[in-house]
């Protein structure tokens, strides 16, 4: 069942904001706990209300979230600064990453290129329509394809004279 979505405003009863707030808070609590888990992190959450008998609450504890803050402000700008991504710094690695992900689809679409042009000629293409640089590595290709059929005639021949 689909849940209505949430009108973000502030909720003028005090009861149902008091509600909410509980509610919420283990939610978010409850989250800071399985990523610190499942992801073997250190977290902490300070949480703060503003109403007047409230002190502000601290996950795991008091003690753990002041030396986790404590740690977290230790690190020099230039440790702090390698831990975090800038937008640049995110930007040229997801470029990185497209960049090889090209550079591998374009070699599997040469080397089925070249599959292409050796089922032609064994089909009855003659190579004179063959571009002259693709000969070589054409020749390459079917020297692949044969050490391939080896090893398998080999693994063949071997679990056949073991049985």
């Amino acid at each position: 069942m689909a849940r209505n979505k949430v009108k973000l405003a502030y909720i003028e009863n005090n009861a149902a904001r008091k509600a909410s707030y509980n509610k919420r808070k283990k939610g978010l609590l409850k989250k800071v706990n399985e990523l610190s888990t499942l992801c073997d992190v250190e977290a902490c959450a300070v949480i703060y209300s503003s109403a007047s008998d409230s002190q502000p609450e601290a996950w795991p504890s008091t003690v753990a979230a002041r030396r986790i803050l404590s740690d977290f402000k230790a690190l020099s700008a230039e440790e702090q600064s390698n831990r975090t991504l800038t937008k640049e710094s995110l930007i040229k690695q997801m470029i990185a990453k497209a960049e090889e992900r090209l550079k591998k689809m374009r070699e599997e679409n040469r080397r089925m290129e070249l599959t292409q042009i050796m089922f032609q000629i064994f089909g009855g293409r003659p190579l004179n329509t063959v571009k002259r640089e693709n000969l070589n590595d054409l020749r390459m290709l079917i020297d692949q394809n044969l050490n391939a059929i080896d090893i398998r005639l080999q693994m063949l021949n071997e679990s056949y004279i073991l049985q």
